[in-house]
C-alpha cells in the first residue's frame, strides 16, 4: 500500500486522498466526513484548540476564544510573517497554518491505518495575482510548512489540473475538457486534453494546452454581498456630524474572513468609541459596536455566507440577525446579491476568455466544462461561463472530493 497521498488545503475545506484497493479514495477526517473545514478556534474557556466543524461550533455555543478561518488566503500576504495573540501567546501564522496541516495529516493517517510521508499538495494558479516572486513565494512557505508538519517528500499540482485527473478516471472517449475550480480563495481554469488511454501517463504536459487562475473566489463573493446586505445597517455608507463619510476600513476587515481579527483590538475599539459619538446615525453605530464587543464577526460572516448558498435556489431570502436584535431580520435578494459580485463575475469571465485566446482555441471546440470547487454553486457565476460555451456539455464533479480524490491519482502515479 501506498505512502502518498493527495493533500487539498482549501481557503474553505481541506481533504486528503489515498489510493487503497477496496476503498473510497477520500479518507474520513472529521465524524465520517471526508471534508474538514478549514478552520480552527483557540478556546480561552477551556484552554484548548479545535478544528473543523467541532471549532465552529464552539465559537457558535459562545465559548470565549479566537477563531481563524480562511488561513489558505493569508499564504503570500504580508499577514503570514505576522502574528496573532491566542490563550495569552504570541502565534505566528505560519505556525497557526502548521498546527492545522499537522492535525490533518494526523487524522488522515487515523483513518487510512498507517503512517503518510509523501504528498502532492494542490495549489491554484495563481496564490498571489500578477506577482511571481510573491507566488513563488507563496509555494515555497506552503512547502516548507507541509514538511515541518512531519510529511518528507512533497510535490505541488494545480488544483484543476487535479481535478482533471478525477474527472478522467471516469470518460470513455477522448474530450477537451474546460476544468473549471471556483474555490474559496481563487477561481482557476485549465484546458485539458482528457482520454481513458491517457490515465497511467506520469507526464501530461502535452495534454496541458493553458492554466489560467485569478484570486477571486468564494470568500469574496461573501465579502461583496456583506458590504451589500448586513454592513450598511451597520452604518456603512452613513456619515459623520462633520458630513465625512464613517472610515470603510472596518466594515472591509469585517466583510473579510481572514482580517475579522483585526478589529477585535483596544485600539480600534476606541476609534469606535468616537465614531459613534460623532455619527448622525448612532443606533447603526451602536450595532456595529454590539458586534464588535460581542465578537459575532465570524457569526456575521457565517449568516452572509448561508444566504449566498441559499440565493442559489432562492429568489429572496431572510437572514436573521438575531444576535444583534432578536427581533431584527435583513430581506436579501438574488438581484441585490448579482448586482454586489457583477464586477467578480466579470474578473472571473476575463480570465477564461484570456486562457482560450492563450491557447488558440476556440470556444465551440471544448466538448465539456468541468466545475468543482464549492463556490462552483453561485448561479450567476456558473451561467456566465457556461454561456461562453454553448456546445459543450456541462458536468458537475464533487464539489469538494474531485481535486483531493485527482491530487490520490497523482501522487500514485508519481510515488507508486
Amino acid at each position: 500500500m501506498t505512502n502518498a497521498c493527495g493533500v487539498d488545503f482549501g481557503t474553505s475545506n481541506s481533504t486528503v486522498g489515498l489510493i487503497r484497493p477496496g476503498h473510497p479514495i477520500l479518507l474520513p477526517l472529521e465524524d465520517g466526513k471526508t471534508t474538514l473545514p478549514s478552520v480552527v478556534f483557540f478556546n480561552a474557556d477551556d484552554h484548548a484548540t479545535t478544528f473543523g466543524r467541532a471549532a465552529l461550533a464552539d465559537y457558535l455555543s459562545g465559548y470565549e476564544g479566537r477563531l481563524m478561518r480562511s488561513l489558505k488566503s493569508l499564504l503570500g500576504t504580508s499577514l503570514m510573517d505576522g502574528q496573532t495573540e491566542v490563550q495569552g501567546r504570541a502565534l505566528k501564522y505560519r505556525d497557526l497554518l502548521r498546527e492545522f496541516i499537522v492535525e490533518m495529516k494526523r487524522r488522515a493517517e487515523a483513518a487510512a491505518g498507517q503512517a503518510l510521508q509523501r504528498a502532492v499538495l494542490g495549489r491554484p494558479v495563481h496564490f498571489v495575482d500578477d506577482d511571481q516572486d510573491a507566488d513563488r513565494l507563496a509555494e515555497r512557505t506552503l512547502g516548507d510548512i507541509a514538511l515541518d508538519a512531519g510529511f518528507q517528500d512533497i510535490c505541488f499540482q494545480y488544483e484543476p489540473i487535479a481535478a482533471a485527473f478525477d474527472y478522467e478516471s471516469r470518460i470513455t472517449r477522448e474530450e477537451l475538457v474546460l476544468i473549471a475550480d471556483i474555490g474559496g480563495g481563487t477561481s482557476d481554469f485549465s484546458l485539458v486534453r482528457l482520454s481513458p488511454s491517457r490515465v497511467d501517463r506520469v507526464e501530461r504536459r502535452e495534454d496541458i494546452l493553458a492554466n489560467g487562475g485569478v484570486h477571486i473566489g468564494g470568500t469574496d463573493f461573501d465579502k461583496y454581498l456583506s458590504l451589500a446586505s448586513a454592513m450598511p445597517l451597520l452604518g456603512f455608507g452613513t456619515r459623520l456630524i462633520s458630513k465625512a463619510e464613517v472610515p470603510s476600513s472596518y466594515y472591509f476587515n469585517l466583510s473579510t474572513w481572514h482580517t475579522i481579527n483585526l478589529v477585535y483590538t483596544r485600539k480600534v475599539w476606541r476609534e469606535l468609541e468616537e465614531v459613534c459619538r460623532d455619527a448622525e446615525d448612532r443606533g447603526k453605530l451602536n450595532l456595529l459596536l454590539k458586534l464588535v464587543d460581542q465578537r459575532d464577526g465570524h457569526w456575521l460572516a457565517m449568516k452572509t455566507e448561508e444566504a449566498k448558498i441559499a440565493l442559489s435556489e432562492s429568489e429572496e431570502i431572510s437572514m436573521s440577525l438575531d444576535r444583534l436584535d432578536k427581533h431584527l431580520t435583513l430581506p436579501v435578494l438574488r438581484r441585490q446579491f448579482d448586482a454586489a459580485v457583477d464586477h467578480l463575475v466579470e474578473g472571473v469571465a476575463q480570465t477564461v476568455r484570456s486562457l482560450l485566446a492563450s491557447a488558440g482555441i476556440a470556444a465551440d471546440r471544448v466538448d465539456t466544462v468541468f466545475f468543482t470547487g464549492g463556490s462552483s454553486g453561485v448561479r450567476t457565476l456558473r451561467a456566465r461561463i457556461a454561456a461562453m460555451f454553448p456546445a459543450a456539455g456541462i458536468v458537475e464533479g464533487d464539489l469538494f472530493g474531485s481535486i483531493g480524490s485527482g491530487l490520490a491519482l497523482d501522487a500514485h502515479r508519481r510515488f507508486g
